[in-house]
């Protein structure tokens, strides 16, 4: 049985928070200077992004908060200095069905695996399937991304479909793998 009174945006380390216009496209401009975050967070081509663009960006996004409502999106800051982590959504839900994605990326190399990906994760998928009572979620991960792979199936995710050789980088062409979790899957994780 989940606990009421768990904080849902709070975990040991982190915190999930709305964007802050002034800071964050800065912070979020140099994480996609950084090739391996790029290519770890999108399947499209990576490209950096002025700190300007950035801000267009939360904009928009926002924007399409209000008018979609389909679409949850998170900021991952340090509980300890507020500084900007990561970011974390879920996305492209249908209400009807109970189906939501999810993707969550830490920006800076410095606090990639030190856990915050794995408290981020717990967090995301409390809201998900507590709040948002959601019945499934899924994940679109690239071959190459071993660690985010890890990181699904230690909470119980499913590799649902192989989209085989449908992602190319550096001459090479890698699969797409597909993930999803039931909210059933779930509580039995979460109880363990």
């Amino acid at each position: 049985m989940l606990d009421i009174q768990a904080q849902l945006f709070e975990s040991q380390d982190i915190r999930f928070g709305p964007i802050d216009h002034e800071k964050d496209p800065d912070v979020e401009s140099k994480w996609t200077h950084d090739s391996e975050f790029m290519r770890l967070m999108v399947t499209s081509a990576a490209r950096p992004t002025s700190a300007a663009m950035i801000k267009k960006q939360y904009e928009k996004l926002e924007k399409q908060i209000e008018e979609d409502k389909n679409l949850y999106h998170f900021m991952i800051r340090a509980k300890v200095d507020d500084r900007l982590m990561g970011k974390a959504s879920i996305q492209w839900i249908e209400w009807a069905n109970g189906n939501g994605w999810i993707r969550l990326g830490i920006g800076a190399a410095e606090d990639r695996r030190k856990g915050y990906g794995t408290q981020a994760l717990q967090m995301l998928l409390r809201f998900a399937f507590a709040e948002l009572n959601l019945f499934r979620v899924s994940a679109i991960i690239p071959e190459y991304n071993e660690g985010a792979v890890a990181l699904l199936q230690k909470f119980g995710f499913v590799q649902e479909v192989c989209r085989r050789k449908s992602l190319e980088r550096d001459g090479r062409r890698w699969d797409l793998y597909v993930f999803g979790l039931l909210r059933d899957e779930w509580q039995h994780q979460a109880t363990k």
